[in-house]
């Protein structure tokens, strides 16, 4: 078997196998080395985990050829409602008719479902799962990893797709910025009396943000929604040990009835929140995307869609330039890559972080404040337009693959 492929794709999670099936759709080819095993990845059941994709992420998807596939699982998102703690000055994010939904709601099991069924049937992708790497080769013509099994990879170009604490970037010694929010989301799927009306809940408290997220119903027509709780570091492990009973009691004080009884919670995970942004995200023949270039705090739902993103731009330059006779690696293409995703990136990253920050100040001064701004906002179709165009992914300086 020859072990040479275009690119190594380091990471094989839901940013990583975009890459490989976007890259395969422009004729690249690649291994995808991944510790997990894909068993685990879609195991049956929903546990809340699920991800907001925007509109220039669907495009994506789409023009990769697996819309299809996820259309009958998706739920959309019409409209989005931002709240101070549930009291007066509600800010609502509804488009018009015409321009279709703010996005769609998946259950992450559903996406790597897809993104592993398409993977499987392309030949231009090599798929090395339960792999663990021992060894990381950069040199001046070329890349490679050693597999424990002692199996050698090859590559023209190397690309970190392993999430927050990418091995490579460190190996690699990019430097990077971070801080710790002390805080964690407890994430759960909830099942509720009232139908959501496919519309995605901000509710933000002093502790943080307490996002509802809207899901497909069930067959049976249960009403369901992915629940993202921030709370508290030092409340979390508290938080996680209540009972069924008392957690949904907790939940459903902070949400004003909205959805009605809450019928039931699923099982409950978590995970810290912080900020990272690495100072470049390139470096000899390696190239960074998704969580592994950028951490990002939830609260705008924008993570995975700045690393689909990253997906659509790194490919774009990647075929742009072997279509001129350039190999994968050439240090003009990564160039092209950093000028292009490293402003934006970073600019989305600030945006959450001020607003993590903005909307946790206490007391009820800050509140009044904050509630006065969004007044200001629904009142001005400007701004409205604006904040919808982000949340599609739809301002600056968009790559042609993540275009309808």
């Amino acid at each position: 078997m020859d072990d040479t492929r275009d690119l190594l794709i380091l990471g094989g999670g839901l940013v990583g196998m975009t890459l490989a099936l976007t890259a395969a759709r422009k004729g690249i080819s690649s291994h995808v080395v991944d510790r997990a095993d894909p068993a685990d990845l879609t195991a049956e059941g929903f546990d809340g985990r699920a991800s907001a994709i925007s509109t220039a992420s669907w495009n994506l998807f789409t023009n990769i050829g697996i819309a299809d596939r996820l259309e009958p699982h998706g739920s959309p998102i019409s409209a989005i409602a931002v709240s101070d703690q549930l009291k007066p000055g509600e800010i609502t994010f509804k488009p018009e008719p015409h321009e279709g939904s703010l996005g769609r709601m998946f259950a992450n099991r559903t996406l790597r479902l897809a993104l592993f069924q398409a993977a499987s049937e392309e030949p231009l992708i090599a798929w090395h799962s339960k792999a663990n790497i021992t060894e990381r080769n950069r040199g001046e013509h070329g890349v490679s990893v050693t597999l424990e099994s002692g199996r050698v990879l090859h590559g023209a170009l190397m690309i970190a797709a392993e999430g927050r604490g990418s091995p490579t970037r460190e190996d690699a010694g990019i430097v990077t910025a971070h801080w710790d929010y002390s805080h964690r989301a407890i994430i759960a799927g909830l099942t509720h009396e009232k139908p959501h009306q496919n519309v995605a809940w901000e509710i933000f408290y002093p502790a943080g943000p307490f996002a509802l997220l809207p899901m497909l119903d069930l067959p049976d027509g249960t009403h369901r929604s992915a629940l993202v709780w921030t709370v508290d570091e030092k409340d979390a492990a508290g938080t996680l040990k209540l009972s069924d009973r008392a957690f949904l009691a907790e939940v459903e004080k902070r949400m004003g009835g909205i959805f009605g009884d809450i019928a039931s919670v699923g099982p409950r995970s978590s995970y810290p929140l912080g900020f990272h942004h690495t100072v470049k995200i390139t470096s000899n023949r390696l190239a960074l995307i998704g969580d592994a270039a950028h951490g990002i705090h939830p609260i705008a739902g924008q993570g995975l869609n700045l690393g689909l993103r990253d997906v659509g731009a790194l490919v774009d330059v990647l075929a742009d330039g072997m279509r001129l006779g350039l190999e994968p690696g050439d240090a003009q293409l990564l160039a092209k890559y950093e000028r292009w995703r490293g402003l934006d990136s970073f600019s989305v990253a600030l945006a959450t972080d001020g607003l993590t920050r903005l909307f946790g100040v206490p007391g009820k001064t800050a509140s009044a404040v904050r509630r006065f701004g969004m007044a200001g906002v629904q009142r001005l179709p400007v701004l409205k337009d604006w904040f919808m165009d982000e949340a599609r992914g739809v301002s600056g300086d968009m790559p042609d693959l993540l275009k309808a």
